[in-house]
């Protein structure tokens, strides 16, 4: 999936979040700041993008979104914990009213029996503070998995954001 496949939703996204006059920070992990590319192609997109932090280490969740490090050690990098700190992270540390954020097993290598290449948690943070989260497990080589996520993530802010502001 190209970046233009995301260009749709990125007009969408800029729409709503230009006509609320809110912003958007992205945390991202298995996606590398893809999320953060798709919505920076767009001209303009400083009025509405507010920063994206790629925490791909451990190390880095901690200390750029502020995720205990005991969540990590309890449910692993990848979980709906870890996911949901690091969206709360990014709404605290930029100052936004939305966050989105990827932490996930995009291979080829690194699946278990319980958490296979291709499992994504997403975890959206809202203007009221509140966080959803949800488990895709996506097919494919590694491109396929992150494209898709990155598709799951717009999508999942889209469907969050009101239309209309």
């Amino acid at each position: 999936m190209s970046d233009t496949a995301f260009e749709a939703r990125v007009a969408t996204l800029a729409a709503r979040l230009g006509a609320a006059c809110q912003r958007l920070a992205t945390a991202e992990s298995c996606t590398g700041g893809w999320v953060a590319k798709a919505c920076t192609d767009r001209a303009g997109s400083s009025d509405w993008f507010e920063a994206g932090v790629v925490a791909y280490s451990n190390a880095a969740k901690q200390s750029l979104l502020g995720v205990p490090g005991d969540l990590i050690v309890e449910h692993g990098a990848v979980s709906r914990a870890v996911a949901e700190a690091m969206a709360r992270g990014a709404l605290a540390m930029c100052g936004a009213q939305w966050s989105v954020a990827l932490t996930g097993i995009a291979g080829p290598g690194g699946g278990t029996p319980d958490k296979p290449v291709g499992t994504v948690w997403i975890a959206w943070g809202m203007p009221d503070g509140s966080v959803d989260a949800a488990c895709p497990v996506f097919e494919g080589d590694r491109e396929a998995v992150r494209a898709a996520s990155v598709a799951a993530a717009l999508d999942g802010l889209l469907a969050r954001i009101p239309a209309g502001g």
